[in-house]
């Protein structure tokens, strides 16, 4: 993987905050030609610094506009289980980010639900799936406050 160099970090800049912008006007707000700018994206999206390229859904629009923040502790013994729980969530599409922490719990999800009840099928499904979660630990979202993937670049912190 090549560093990434100035220019590397303006096109992440103009990309992640929308995917659909040409190369053409991309190249414009850096300073490089259309090829060279379709050149770094091509290298980028390669080398997996693109991860992907996606559509960003109003929640409420699609029947699901519930959020769940949820810990989970994973029984002492079965540290194991962490990878067998991470297979498992990316299958399931309610579940939409995991993260193994630090803290009281183990295991941070985001969860979405039309409601309560279907979080709450959800959240039996997580248990009897993977019996080595302990205990879960449920925060509702009352409003989003920010929500984002934007990764601030540091110009000059070649990497």
């Amino acid at each position: 993987m090549e560093k990434l160099d100035h220019f590397d970090r303006d096109i992440l800049q103009l990309v992640q905050r929308n995917c659909q912008r040409t190369a053409e006007s991309i190249a414009d707000d850096v300073g490089l030609s259309t090829s060279a700018v379709q050149r770094r994206l091509k290298r980028l999206r390669e080398d997996g610094i693109i991860k992907a390229e996606v559509a960003v859904v109003e929640r409420k629009a699609t029947g699901t506009p519930m959020v769940f923040i949820v810990g989970m502790e994973i029984e002492r013994d079965h540290y194991d289980a962490l990878a067998k729980f991470r297979l498992w969530a990316e299958k399931q599409d309610h579940i939409q980010q995991v993260y193994y922490v630090t803290g009281a719990v183990d295991l941070v999800a985001i969860v979405t639900a039309r409601d309560v009840e279907h979080y709450d099928d959800i959240a039996a499904l997580i248990m009897a799936e993977n019996p080595q979660i302990r205990r879960m630990h449920t925060n509702v979202v009352l409003r989003d406050v920010k929500l984002g993937l934007f990764v601030p670049l540091t110009a000059g912190a070649d990497h």
